[in-house]
């Protein structure tokens, strides 16, 4: 499975001689997967042609801040919602210092002022405009507003000299761009995630499903393992491949998933159910397929086990999050999931309204006992990483608790002795 799969990346190409390797740079970045798209300024166009990038990223190239027909939807705004990172490389010392004021006179400054996702630079220059002082104090003021800074390699460079100032090769910014998303936030903790929908039979060749494709609990495994954790996903029918560094097990039905579930539990941190488990399965599976015999077919549905709720009750619970996709009192229905099966989180979604079931897109209403953060409309793959960052702030959190419990616990039975 390629690193980058299914992630965003924007590309912002800028006018330096260097700007001819960002169109390996764009090959290499979807063979891992990516899906790419690029933005140049004027002066990056006066080196490569947009059509040379346009051919190898498969889609239209955004040169012009003012283009009629992407400003009449906000284009820049589109373009900086729609990356998981943005990547500008290379960039000049002139676009760094443009950067560094917050202009915002063509699309790809545009683009970087409006963008919420990690911004990565690539300097490229020559030896001395890097040592200058006015580019290393804009290079550190770029440092603390959050910007990553990939490079500059030393080598020899088209002006004849030879320095600090190359931008890194195609290869190492791909890994570098790889890296942006591999956090660490959960490393060495153990985390299952359940993700698709199950499948109850009716007969050999019916069933029994829902409109679930997998999407969002695949990206979340995905994202699990980019934070560092030990990723298992248990996961219904669906078409999607597995994600990097993670181990996957196939159900089918609910109780299968029931099954795997409980056989690996107790070695689990953290619990994510995001799987649309059915909750009812036939009473009893016809042995051969139904045949139409009447106008009207009845059939009766025995509850499945609730894998949600049964993990939650266990003695050593994991940290245990739940799912709620719902179409009406989306914030009240998931409060009363969370209280009633005594989750520590649930994340609530809308269906239908282009997100929820079998969409790129979604929008999450997270809860837990003492708070509640909303992450709007993203994609998946991004909103998986913003979820996984809240959890991971409130699984330490508990895990703080819980050890200020026991060590007043040890204090109390030290006093009693002592009495």
């Amino acid at each position: 499975m390629n690193e980058l799969s299914g992630k965003h990346i924007l590309l912002g190409v800028t006018g330096g001689i260097a700007a001819y390797k960002s169109a390996e740079l764009v090959r290499q970045l979807r063979q891992q997967g990516a899906e790419v798209r690029v933005v140049m300024t004027a002066a990056a166009m006066e080196f490569v042609t947009p059509l040379t990038f346009q051919a190898l990223s498969a889609h239209p190239v955004h040169t012009d801040l003012l283009d009629s027909g992407a400003e009449a939807a906000m284009g820049h705004i589109e373009l900086a919602r729609w990356a998981d990172a943005l990547l500008i490389a290379p960039a000049t010392a002139d676009f760094i210092a443009r950067q560094v004021s917050g202009r915002a006179d063509d699309l790809l400054t545009a683009v970087c002022l409006a963008c919420d996702a990690t911004i990565a630079v690539a300097p490229a220059m020559n030896r001395v405009m890097w040592g200058n002082p006015a580019t290393v104090d804009n290079v550190m003021v770029l440092k603390k507003r959050g910007v990553r800074i990939l490079g500059p390699a030393e080598g020899s460079q088209a002006c004849g000299e030879s320095g600090p100032g190359r931008m890194l090769e195609p290869v190492e910014l791909v890994a570098a761009v790889t890296g942006l998303f591999n956090t660490g936030v959960l490393a060495g903790r153990r985390v299952l995630v359940t993700a698709g929908p199950t499948r109850e039979a009716i007969d050999p060749v019916r069933y029994i499903s829902n409109r679930s494709s997998g999407r969002m609990g695949y990206a979340v495994a995905a994202a699990a393992a980019e934070a560092g954790a030990s990723v298992l996903l248990i996961s219904g029918p669906v078409s999607l491949e597995t994600p990097a560094r993670v181990r996957r097990i196939d159900v089918e039905s609910a109780a299968e998933m029931h099954a795997a579930v409980m056989n690996d539990i107790a070695d689990i941190d953290i619990f994510i159910s995001v799987a649309a488990v059915a909750d009812y399965r036939p009473a009893s599976v016809a042995q051969q397929k139904l045949k139409k015999t009447a106008a009207t077919l009845s059939l009766e549905l025995t509850p499945n086990r609730d894998i949600l709720a049964d993990v939650a009750a266990l003695p050593d619970a994991p940290f245990t999050v739940g799912f709620a996709a719902e179409t009406q009192a989306l914030e009240s229905n998931a409060r009363d999931k969370l209280l009633a099966k005594k989750l520590d989180m649930i994340a609530a979604n809308a269906v239908g309204q282009q997100q929820g079931f079998d969409q790129e897109d979604n929008a999450l209403h997270v809860l837990w006992a003492q708070g509640e953060q909303p992450l709007p409309l993203a994609s998946k793959s991004k909103l998986s990483r913003q979820l996984l960052a809240v959890i991971a702030e409130r699984f330490e959190d508990k895990l703080r608790g819980d050890s200020k419990t026991r060590q007043e616990k040890v204090i109390r039975i030290h006093a009693k002795d002592s009495a």
